[in-house]
């Protein structure tokens, strides 16, 4: 079908379920009257499932009740027929072990809840961090026309007349904390100002980023990934993208038409030139394994030499999301990287993404920088390989002290976090400013869900002594609000045996990010020895999720996601309703 064609009714796959002169269709028409609708609010109209995944417990998506409705005034506004279907959210504050660890449950959710459900296109309300990419892998995987709603983040705030960024200074004064620089009184008080709305993280973490790639990649409105969740343009958005799912539904445009190579490729120019988080590697990997874009690691670091980081914003930069609203948003960023982009990749407004960059103007050019002004001129992120991580690490540059991107130092190895928590502050230790911390079992089967550990604790000692920064190595992933020299999602990780398990107190470990290299200086005759000694620890869990998680959860830089989940080229047909 043609962009411009448009279906029947009787093509609309609701149609099947509430259309024919039959027994079944009988039983699900007098369902709806059962609810209160007549014929005629659903009869020969595309059904929107607004799929949400507002909880009490996810604060980030506190203004949900109210966006859901103002989606459903949208689809009536177009003609559709509007179902708000709760879908599990992804508490970033209280799931455990980790919310990355229901990842994929939410994306199982979503797929087969819009496989098996009369939607003819669906609206995805993500906005905390997991909550966007495992809507879209659900998506992908059905392949049923959806557009995605972001939830924009939190209002500006400031405490003792110093603005504030959610998540990136509850680091820094926990820091100061530390050191012996901040009282108890002063934490309580930050607590009541560090989040002071609904939305989530105000910073350039994991949530922003992966809204803004999610416009990037054509699956938002234009401009929609940059309001704030409390503005009154966000409540208009909401229900235009309301009214463009209808649209959606009857020109039949599935997120596989959408989500191409092109896009993908869009996806990690956005996420270089905004300094975003590491996070989105790992979930860029397992949509692109929904959607067999093709995408790699190498990818990454390629795209990433070429990019500027042009947005100045935390933790990165200097300012927060509301000023870069203000300053132009996500479209005037992309303007100034036109011939980094794809412009010709399609969208869900069945046009291009040149069409999301009409009338784009920087209003402030220090928030939004222009080409010969960058925060940095390349390397937002940076892909390490060596005897390490075979299989690849990353680390922010930009977010960590200078001094330390060429760096060679003793490891000080704890074995899995309690051990870390138990005695990083020790004394005996010794550990100096040039020690290279490392974590192991903290990667995705061995924490299990590769938790955001990664921006270890420096100990307090050394911060009472002015140290800010040091290296760090993990198999875990990292806030991303977060920043400091931290080497993250090593691959394999130390749980299946990968070198990081074999690591040593005292072993020298060389990071070069200029080179792209991490280095145990440890010869391969003694790493195969102690390969040979290493004992596997037993699975974390015999049954239930756990035991799936365990059996089918790929390593970092696969995206780990489930095997059984990556795109495999078959078509499953669509679900029997007799």
């Amino acid at each position: 079908m043609s962009q411009s064609e448009r279906l029947t009714p009787q093509q609309l796959r609701s149609h099947r379920y509430l259309g024919p002169d039959d027994l079944r269709s009988f039983g699900h028409r007098s369902r709806q009257k059962q609810a209160g609708f007549s014929t005629e609010d659903f009869a020969g109209k595309p059904v929107i499932g607004i799929l949400n995944t507002w909880n009490d417990l996810i604060s980030c998506h506190a203004h949900f009740r109210q966006r859901a409705e103002e989606i459903k005034r949208g689809v009536w506004q177009a003609g559709g027929f509007p179902v708000e279907i709760p879908v599990m959210g992804l508490s970033e504050t209280f799931m455990k072990p980790t919310s990355m660890y229901y990842r994929n449950f939410l994306a199982m959710e979503t797929e087969e809840v819009l496989r098996t459900y009369p939607l003819d296109a669906a609206v995805l309300m993500g906005g905390c961090d997991k909550t966007t990419p495992a809507l879209l892998m659900g998506a992908l995987s059905a392949d049923v026309p959806s557009i995605v709603m972001p939830g924009g983040p939190m209002n500006r705030t400031s405490w003792h007349g110093e603005q504030l960024a959610s998540g990136t200074d509850v680091w820094r004064f926990w820091a100061e904390r530390g050191a012996g620089r901040m009282s108890c009184e002063a934490w309580c008080s930050l607590e009541d100002h560090i989040a002071a709305s609904p939305g989530h993280c105000m910073t350039m973490g994991t949530a922003s980023t992966m809204t803004a790639i999610a416009e990037a990649m054509g699956m938002t409105l234009a401009g929609a990934s940059s309001l704030p969740a409390t503005h009154a343009g966000h409540s208009r958005m909401a229900s235009e993208t309301g009214r463009a799912a209808v649209e959606l539904a009857w020109r039949d445009r599935r997120p596989t038409q959408i989500l191409g190579r092109q896009a993908f490729e869009n996806a990690v120019t956005v996420l270089m030139a905004l300094g975003g988080s590491t996070n989105a590697i790992v979930h860029l990997m397992a949509m692109a394994g929904r959607a067999q874009a093709g995408l790699t690691l190498d990818d990454f670091d390629r795209i990433s030499r070429r990019t500027p980081v042009l947005a100045n914003l935390r933790p990165t930069g200097q300012y927060v999301m509301g000023d870069f609203f203000d300053a132009g948003g996500l479209p005037a960023l992309l303007d100034q990287i036109r011939d980094l982009l794809h412009l010709d990749a399609p969208t869900v407004q069945f046009g291009t993404l040149a069409d999301y960059l009409e009338g784009a103007k920087i209003w402030n050019e220090d928030v939004i920088r222009v080409r010969s002004n960058p925060v940095c001129p390349t390397g937002s992120l940076a892909v390490l390989r060596g005897n390490l991580a075979p299989d690849g690490c990353v680390i922010k540059p930009a977010a960590a002290e200078s001094r330390l991107l060429q760096h060679r130092g003793p490891a000080a190895v704890f074995s899995n976090y309690p051990d870390l928590k138990a005695r990083i502050d020790d004394p005996a230790l010794q550990l100096t400013a040039e020690h290279v911390i490392v974590l192991q079992s903290a990667g995705p089967l061995g924490a299990p869900g590769i938790p955001e550990w990664g921006m270890l604790p420096i100990p307090k000692y050394l911060l009472q002594q002015g140290v800010r920064d040091m290296v760090r190595i993990s198999d875990a992933r990292m806030s991303g609000t977060s920043y400091g020299a931290c080497v993250l999602h090593v691959s394999p990780e130390s749980y299946v045996g990968g070198p990081l398990a074999l690591v040593q107190n005292g072993d020298m470990i060389s990071l070069d990010v200029a080179g792209r290299t991490l280095t145990l200086e440890v010869s391969a005759d003694e790493l195969a020895r102690r390969k040979a000694a290493w004992v596997p620890a037993d699975p974390s869990f015999s049954r239930g999720y756990g035991r799936l998680f365990h059996e089918q959860t790929t390593q970092a830089h696969e995206g780990c996601d489930f095997r059984f989940l990556h795109a495999d080229g078959s078509v499953t047909p669509p679900p029997s309703i007799y």
